[in-house]
């Protein structure tokens, strides 16, 4: 085995030792008598968001690891998969020692854990050291940015020919049909084309993980993340486009009825039936406990929805709403609420809201665009009798929960997408323009974001590669899936950022791409739960696992 990929493997194990010390102390911080509190959690934020960025990096250095060994395996283990490893295990290792950013201006750093003593000793291991000094560096940098300028790519093969070939068909799909259009689309704030839809139904989009026996191809969570990885390296609304079904599409398979699987699955598979979901309140953000919207069952057992919602994606073109609403008024938090699956007639410009007891109002949103976002009040709206999903009331929320993985995978893949199109973006735009005789891309401080792009693309994507590999073996991967999407979407708003800053000025005009790139990368860090309740998330989880001896 490559000798950098054993000290590699050494250092993974050190760094896990550290990770460690860091999760006791802060069990230490936030328990009483083995138990996890609450409003300790809270209090302190800060360790247990760092503790979580620790993780989650950790997790990203294990899956890329994993990446390096299997490239090896199959002879694909070149120059520029090398350098990756070094840069990447160099970067994550000094973060995890010194100091890891949680977002621009919040770092974390081992005082905040009172572990310095144990990261001095764990950045003294020498395979952890021989990383430090010499994994990220300016020559290293340079390297991999000259293979880069050449055309090499780190390997992305994923070893399975069904999943291969879904990539390079979905690339293709994505380079002819949407990567021309997409800007145009953004400046015009439309709608992604029904043409566009079809095409993508046709070629199974909407229907990646339905079960064949329902129409759809019956694939796991790992093709649906290559799927919305491959679309939204053209523009993430067109990635996102699969969500909604998937979403939906989960939600049916899993709970409902055998009558509402036949009923809706063929038709979100095929594309005929295109849902929404509607979860989001104004008032309540990510605390669906507090959801008041309610549906209120009628004598003939239909129902009458009454409420307000908001942030609800592709909305007046939607079919189908998976709604969210409080059917027990008496019972307060999760347990009152239900999931109701709501037909609605789909909208034209015109009319965006052709059905009585629903309206809404378009939010205008930075990026984002192709689907378009509402504002939706509701006022006894009709709900079929047999709309209830599973037949189940008061089970709306953990049936929700359930999907929450994948659709953070799905996320998670999406950033990845984001982030490939800023990269290429960059390097096109740093290998075309020349300032002071010569090309960007021969300035050091423009070949590292280069250089660092392309390593953290890899990291992120093996780190939601392996979220998605747990949750087809059928494993819970709610802390998986989470610090996949933590770190994915820090990726697409890092490469975004630096794409903006080498095309200078020209980042900043509305004619540029990129500026398309930057707003959609921002919201990345915010739906599907923000990055502060994803790092809460991630650290309860981690923290509650702890055996009573380690809160000590």
């Amino acid at each position: 085995m490559n000798d950098w990929l054993l000290d590699a493997r050494t250092a993974l194990i050190a760094a896990k030792v550290y990770c460690e010390a860091v999760r006791g102390q802060v069990a230490r911080a936030v328990s009483s008598g083995g138990v996890v509190d609450p409003v300790a959690m809270t209090r302190e934020q800060h360790r247990v968001h760092g503790f979580a960025w620790i993780a989650a990096s950790l997790a990203a250095l294990d899956a890329t690891l994993d990446w390096a060994v299997r490239t090896q395996a199959a002879g694909r283990f070149g120059d520029a998969e090398q350098l990756v490893l070094q840069i990447g295990f160099g970067e994550y290792l000094a973060q995890i020692a010194y100091a890891l950013p949680m977002s621009a201006n919040e770092v974390v750093r081992p005082s905040v854990f009172a572990t310095e003593a144990d990261a001095l000793h764990f950045a003294a291991q020498p395979a952890v050291a021989r990383f430090l000094s010499e994994g990220n560096t300016p020559a290293t940098r340079a390297a991999l940015t000259a293979l880069l300028e050449q055309g090499a790519r780190p390997c992305d093969a994923l070893g399975d020919d069904v999943l291969d070939q879904i990539r390079d068909q979905m690339r293709a799909f994505t380079s002819a049909a949407i990567t021309p259009h997409a800007h145009e689309w953004h400046l015009a704030d439309m709608l992604i084309p029904d043409t566009v839809i079809a095409d993508m139904a046709a070629l199974g989009v909407f229907g990646v993980c339905i079960p064949e026996r329902y129409g759809g191809l019956g694939l796991g969570k790992l093709a649906m993340a290559v799927v919305s990885e491959e679309l939204s390296r053209g523009w993430i609304c067109a990635g996102s486009l699969g969500t909604r079904s998937e979403i939906a599409g989960e939600l049916i398979a899993e709970n409902g009825t055998d009558e509402q699987r036949a009923r809706f699955l063929p038709k979100i598979a095929d594309g005929s039936c295109l849902p929404t979901a509607v979860f989001t309140e104004p008032d309540t953000g990510s605390d669906l406990a507090s959801v008041w919207t309610r549906g209120e069952q009628q004598p003939d057992g239909s129902w009458l929805v009454t409420g307000a919602k908001t942030w609800i994606t592709h909305a007046a073109r939607a079919d189908l709403m998976t709604l969210l609403v409080r059917t027990d008024q008496d019972t307060k938090g999760y347990g009152g609420l239900s999931m109701l699956l709501a037909e609605k007639t789909r909208g034209t410009e015109g009319t965006p809201f052709p059905d009585p007891g629903i309206d809404g109002s378009e939010i205008a949103v930075l990026g984002y665009r192709g689907m378009k976002e509402y504002a939706l009040g509701l006022d006894e709206f009709a709900v079929k009798s047999d709309g209830l999903l599973g037949a189940a009331e008061g089970q709306g929320f953990k049936q929700l929960m359930r999907t929450f993985e994948g659709a953070r995978i799905q996320t998670a893949a999406r950033a990845i997408g984001v982030a490939s199109n800023a990269f290429e973006l960059a390097i096109d735009y740093a290998m075309g323009r020349k300032q002071f005789g010569q090309a960007l891309i021969g300035f050091p401080r423009v070949a590292d974001k280069l250089a660092m792009m392309a390593t953290e693309i890899v990291m992120a994507r093996e780190l939601t590669y392996a979220a998605a590999r747990a949750k087809d073996a059928g494993a819970r991967c709610d802390i998986e899936a989470g610090m996949a999407k933590l770190l994915a979407a820090r990726t697409a708003w890092t490469a975004a950022d630096n794409a903006v800053q080498i095309h200078g000025g020209n980042g900043y005009a509305l004619e540029y791409p990129i500026s398309r790139v930057l707003c959609d990368a921002r919201i990345l860090n915010i739906f599907e739960g923000a990055a502060e309740i994803q790092a809460q998330v991630i650290g309860r989880g981690l923290l509650a696992a702890l055996p009573t001896s380690s809160a000590g």
